[in-house]
């Protein structure tokens, strides 16, 4: 099960208990968002596809809800791993060379980009908005999740070696494999600096810290409590989470 220990999740947030999810389950208001943004004849391009690890997720409202393919036209995964090409969720899989490397996708042939903790692992912002804006049609939306370089897990993060990254993710996460697990930057993940990229490369975006589960800490109910409150009275500019949807003009 995806999140906290169960008796953990059931003190701090009782309503667990009618569904399995919190109230403020960051997946579930992310995508219900998206599902709010998306038509049938949309294209939308899955940027760090990954291999749909949360098949895995024994929530089913929270597993669904994240399934874009049938809901569109076409879903395409991009990624630097072929074993992603595996993912259930996606119509069509499409190989990125690089992080540097120009996206294989057509030019204005893009409804909608899904970049679903994917930001944090981008070493080069300009290159990673040019791409954007370059494959989404006039009026497309780009809408994406990622780790807040201000907040408490990127903080600790930058200061451990990235060797040992892998172990100590690992043991937090119980849930997460190996495979699902890649170096991070943090180079675009600020609030501010988001803000300055979208206006730069001609989107109308909001950018906002979420005030979501401190899911880093399930190996802990005190820690977790601890980031709980951590996350409920920090500034939303601080919190781990940022949330971002924009619209190219």
């Amino acid at each position: 099960m995806y999140g906290a220990p169960l008796n953990c999740k059931e003190k701090i947030f009782p309503e667990t208990k009618f569904g399995g999810f919190e109230t403020n389950d960051g997946t579930i208001a992310f995508y219900l968002r998206v599902n709010a943004i998306i038509k049938p004849s949309d294209i939308i391009l899955d940027y760090g596809c990954g291999r749909g690890e949360y098949q895995d997720d024994q929530i089913d409202i929270r597993r669904n809800v994240r399934i874009l393919k049938g809901k569109v036209q076409r879903v395409i995964g991009l990624d630097l791993d072929a074993n992603a090409a595996n993912n259930p969720f996606i119509d069509e899989f499409r190989l990125l060379s690089s992080l540097s490397a120009s996206w294989p996708v057509n030019d204005h042939s893009i409804d909608l980009i899904l970049a679903d903790w994917t930001l944090e692992h981008v070493p080069n912002p300009d290159h990673f908005f040019s791409e954007a804006c370059r494959v989404l049609k006039p009026g497309g939306y780009f809408c994406a999740r990622t780790t807040n370089a201000w907040g408490y897990v990127a903080l600790a993060a930058m200061m451990i070696p990235d060797k040992y990254h892998k172990n100590i993710v690992q043991n937090a996460q119980k849930i997460r494999k190996e495979e699902d697990i890649f170096p991070t930057h943090y180079a675009c993940n600020s609030v501010p600096f988001l803000r300055r990229k979208l206006k730069q490369y001609g989107f109308d975006g909001v950018v906002s810290g979420f005030s979501g589960l401190p899911a880093y800490l399930n190996f802990s109910c005190f820690l977790y409590y601890i980031g709980y409150l951590y996350e409920r009275f920090a500034p939303h500019f601080l919190r781990h989470t940022l949330l971002i949807y924009a619209k190219k003009a």
